[in-house]
């Protein structure tokens, strides 16, 4: 029974994004399947996925941080400046509506999401390092995701950092210290670690009920809000991928690391962001409307990418021969 369900995982994380899109799909058809992931419950769905990660945490994957620290501090920063930076460059830009904006800051202003982890092993990038810049990044979310909230959003959205710090603290941080100390408790067992191999297929499926639950709360307004809502979440993701790898390359790191910081920057926990704007935007729909989709077009577009990075892979290695120094940019 565990090898099937191991199975099943292995493939769900295999396809992510199909999996999560037939949810939006069956939200948007049918509402009633995913009315359930509501407030509190999707609130604890999110924790639940948070958990997941702590509980696949080792201690050799912590003591990544203390190897890796100028690594990590790069990744890091770069996590934190260029996608909410984008994001508020964006709003001025296109003077997009208040609640639009409200949504997009927000997701620039987000750690990035587990999935990452899952699309840096699939374009064979740096998965340590993946998993480092995530853990980082949501350790440091509670703090940080307020104040570049209020600081990019706040003159124009009223917006309530120490509320939205608890919701960080108690959906995030807490699920992740919980996990972490019940594999550094269990971790050597061996049950155990055969159970955790489930972990990523549970993870994919608490984000397809997210998305699914929102979908089905705000699907309606998906096609109401305009192409500009579209545009910019594009834009958004973009080009958090495309500088992330341009930081890489500045900073000389080798290429599975440069496609990990991509994808670690381009991709943010938009499940995190649709239940903050779910709690503390209440008043502006539109937030968790944008939240939503860039949750579901950031795992289509980390799986593009994990493929456009494997299809550069397989061209180098029908146009490379023994002894050629030639090396595509990616």
């Amino acid at each position: 029974m565990l090898a099937l369900l191991q199975g099943i995982s292995t493939w769900l994380s295999r396809y992510t994004s199909p999996f999560v899109i037939t949810a939006a799909a069956a939200a948007f058809i049918a509402p009633g399947l995913f009315t359930w992931v509501q407030g509190d419950v999707q609130a604890l769905v999110l924790g639940f996925i948070m958990l997941t990660m702590g509980m696949t945490l080792r201690p050799a994957d912590f003591r990544i941080l203390a190897a890796r620290p100028l690594d990590i501090g790069i990744g890091t920063l770069a996590q934190f400046t260029i996608m909410p930076l984008i994001a508020w460059a964006l709003v001025a830009c296109f003077d997009i509506p208040r609640g639009i904006a409200a949504g997009l800051i927000l997701v620039g202003c987000c750690p990035g999401g587990v999935s990452s982890n899952i699309m840096s092993f699939l374009c064979k990038g740096d998965v340590p390092y993946s998993v480092g810049m995530t853990t980082v990044s949501t350790l440091l979310a509670p703090f940080v995701t307020p104040l570049l909230t209020l600081w990019l959003a706040g003159e124009s959205i009223n917006v309530d950092a120490a509320g939205m710090f608890r919701s960080i603290l108690f959906v995030t941080l807490l699920p992740v210290a919980i996990g972490a100390i019940c594999n550094g408790k269990w971790g050597s067992r061996p049950a155990y670690t055969e159970f955790c191999k489930v972990m990523p297929g549970l993870s994919v499926i608490g984000l397809a009920c997210i998305v699914g639950g929102v979908t089905a709360a705000k699907g309606a307004s998906f096609f109401t809000s305009g192409a500009l809502i579209f545009l910019t979440i594009f834009l958004h993701n973009s080009l958090g991928y495309v500088l992330g790898y341009a930081v890489g390359r500045i900073t000389r790191m080798p290429r599975p690391k440069r496609r990990t910081l991509s994808i670690e920057v381009g991709m943010q926990n938009a499940g995190l962001a649709t239940v903050l704007a779910g709690r503390h935007f209440s008043t502006m729909p539109e937030a968790a409307v944008a939240a939503a989709i860039c949750c579901v077009w950031h795992s289509i577009s980390g799986t593009l990418l994990a493929g456009i990075f494997n299809a550069i892979d397989r061209r180098r290695m029908r146009t490379c021969r023994p002894g050629s120094s030639s090396s595509p940019l990616l």
